[in-house]
């Protein structure tokens, strides 16, 4: 299913007619760490740098648009560029964007007791080529549950945030997911039971990726790119609600009081960058060196 939808976005740009050589074309999934691109892209701030940015609805898709040449640069966790770089080793993280502090989260129908009070078996949906495998597996680590009880059900978030609690009265269920798709699975009849913030001490940070050459090719534009993500940034800090008015339709429905939540499960790294985390950084071997500061 993953890899008809990526044929046919491929479809859609080969139909459009090729982008200009200038323009710089970064794939983006919804999140939101992510959500300065989305405030620049309608501020009209992006075409004045001859930016395209193409939204998908996973970290799976996103990757996939990068692989077959549809996207220049890609946003995406460590976990995302860690699997990138095995296929193309110039590949470099070029801007910071945000540490996930409660934005990752894992859902379910059952509480952590009653599952390691069970031998029976839990289905698990996630993002299997994404950070959402990692955060499963720190937490069946954690609380112990035996990994071969887990039921592995790939699906990207549009999927996922359909699952409806009372379907599942008869199962254990684990759903792999992420601000802003935590909102409609609360209404949905599931609830948070471990996140980035409380019980799942990781780090997760989000970046735009790019290889040597197109940073080379396109430096101008990312240096700019940089400084209208921190101004975003500093709008959202200033004035939220006027930035959740311009980027509302990226949001999956959240209302304003779900936005400012989901602002507190995000800390904003775009301009400090703490000694700590870099040391962190550099133990997952995440390498700063070529980041716009």
């Amino acid at each position: 299913m993953r890899s008809l939808l990526i044929i046919f976005i491929s479809l859609l740009f080969i139909g459009c007619g090729p982008a200009k050589k200038d323009t710089l074309i970064i794939s983006c999934n919804e999140w939101i760490g992510y959500s300065p691109l989305y405030y620049a892209k309608e501020k009209g701030w992006l075409d004045k740098l001859d930016i395209k940015l193409v939204n998908v609805v996973s970290l799976g898709e996103n990757m996939g648009l990068y692989d077959v040449g549809r996207s220049d640069a890609f946003t995406g966790t460590q976990y995302e560029y860690s699997l990138m770089k095995n296929k193309d080793k110039t590949l470099m993280p070029i801007i910071l964007l945000d540490r996930s502090f409660g934005g990752d989260m894992i859902f379910s129908n059952k509480s952590i007791k009653e599952m390691q009070n069970s031998n029976e078996k839990i289905d698990a949906y996630l993002e299997m080529n994404s950070v959402n495998n990692l955060l499963l597996k720190y937490f069946i680590e954690k609380y112990k549950i035996d990994k071969s009880r887990i039921n592995y059900i790939n699906k990207d978030q549009a999927v996922i945030e359909t699952l409806q609690s009372k379907k599942f009265s008869s199962k254990t269920v684990l759903l792999v997911t992420y601000s802003p798709y935590d909102a409609k699975l609360k209404k949905n009849g599931f609830h948070e039971v471990a996140c980035t913030k409380n019980g799942l001490t990781l780090v997760v940070i989000d970046a735009l990726y790019a290889d040597k050459e197109i940073f080379g090719a396109h430096k101008k534009q990312f240096l700019a790119l940089k400084k209208i993500i921190d101004d975003a940034v500093t709008v959202v800090q200033k004035n939220p609600k006027e930035y959740y008015r311009v980027v509302k339709p990226y949001l999956k429905g959240y209302t304003y009081d779900e936005f400012i939540v989901s602002l507190n499960q995000i800390e904003w790294i775009n301009k400090n960058l703490s000694k700590e985390l870099e040391k962190k950084l550099d133990s997952i071997r995440f390498s700063t060196a070529d980041i716009i500061r």
